[in-house]
């Protein structure tokens, strides 16, 4: 159930993506981690910048908010990704005990190239396996997240697209 304070949050989120830039080849992907109504840390991707193929936003995030905090666990803490995070992603939040999961834009709203090319629902498969006491809610911003993202249209040539 969305709450007051998630498309401030979100909005957030989407500043630091942008700071990235604007390309949407890029994958400008912005997560922001909230604990007590206070940012404990907000990352981008930056997979090709260390070079580091686990360094998505919300990865980067979660040790940031770890570092902050001091705490292997973030409990009551919700990740708000800009984009809906993919298998690895969730199951970090799922390790590191994150309450909530609030995402943007979907599978479905933007290219297939942002995802695993053979697709099963990990966001919904690792929730149900894993925990019963997180809490995953998409569409906070969807159109707002959507656009920093080429859309799920989009003739793009292979060579372009970055996971198929």
């Amino acid at each position: 159930m969305p709450r007051p304070d998630d498309e401030r949050w979100m909005r957030m989120a989407i500043a630091v993506a942008r700071s990235k830039g604007s390309d949407p080849a890029s994958s400008p992907l912005g997560c922001v981690i909230v604990l007590d109504g206070k940012v404990i840390a907000a990352e981008r991707n930056q997979t090709h910048e260390l070079p580091d193929a686990t360094a998505h936003a919300e990865m980067m995030a979660i040790r940031r908010a770890c570092e902050s905090t001091g705490e292997l666990e973030l409990r009551g803490a919700t990740l708000y990704s800009t984009l809906q995070p993919c298998g690895m992603c969730t199951m970090a939040s799922i390790w590191s005990k994150v309450g909530r999961v609030v995402y943007g834009a979907g599978r479905a709203d933007v290219h297939p190239m942002y995802f695993e090319a053979r697709h099963i629902d990990t966001l919904s498969f690792i929730g149900d396996a894993y925990r019963d006491d997180i809490t995953i809610e998409g569409g906070c911003l969807r159109a707002e997240c959507a656009e920093l993202y080429y859309g799920p249209d989009v003739d793009l040539p292979k060579e372009e697209q970055a996971n198929l």
